[in-house]
């Protein structure tokens, strides 16, 4: 079986992971993108829940700044425009179906779930509905591969390419454990 090209996670991964999300990190088989300094900044998670719970939520932003820029750019109700978007241009809608495509290929690779085939995230293909889904399918899959994502993250007051993590060793980080959530 081919696999989603996803890094390899520690237990100090899951640790920062469960301290990013101020909560146990769940379900996680791999790191879909890193910071420039190396920390998780988006997981890939099962699509079934060591509980059964079916997850349709392959790639999750993990990354607090990325999760706070991503929030402020949909407070703007910029999504409404993504909307807009698809509604009138061909190409993008086109693109974005590909998108939902090769997400659910990727997360075909881990697993059949029959509750949510066919079902992407973030809205896919026909709306925006998550901009946080669409950036982390956008910084896991690579620049051209999700087109709304791409445009989230070109707006965003964040960048990949730019480190500002934070110390999750302090408190309030401190002390998370993995183990009952999913990421």
């Amino acid at each position: 079986m081919t696999r989603p090209p996803f890094d390899p996670f520690t237990p100090a991964d899951i640790d920062l992971v469960s301290s990013q999300l101020g909560r146990p990190a769940r379900n996680v088989v791999g790191i879909a993108a890193r910071c420039v300094c190396g920390a998780p900044t988006v997981v890939a998670t099962a699509p079934r829940l060591a509980d059964g719970t079916p997850f349709p939520t392959l790639y999750y932003l993990c990354h607090p700044a990325a999760t706070a820029a991503i929030s402020s750019l949909e407070a703007t109700q910029v999504m409404n425009e993504y909307n807009d978007l698809l509604a009138v241009d061909d190409d993008v809608r086109a693109a974005y179906e590909r998108a939902h495509e090769s997400f659910l290929f990727d997360r075909d690779q881990l697993g059949s779930v029959p509750e949510i085939a066919g079902i992407s995230s973030g809205g896919m293909p026909t709306r925006v509905k998550c901009l946080h889904a669409l950036a982390a399918h956008s910084l896991a899959a690579g620049p051209g591969v999700n087109p709304i994502g791409d445009l989230a993250l070109e707006r965003a007051t964040w960048s990949p390419t730019v480190c500002v993590c934070l110390d999750y060793s302090a408190e309030p980080f401190a002390g998370a454990t993995p183990g009952s959530a999913p990421a």
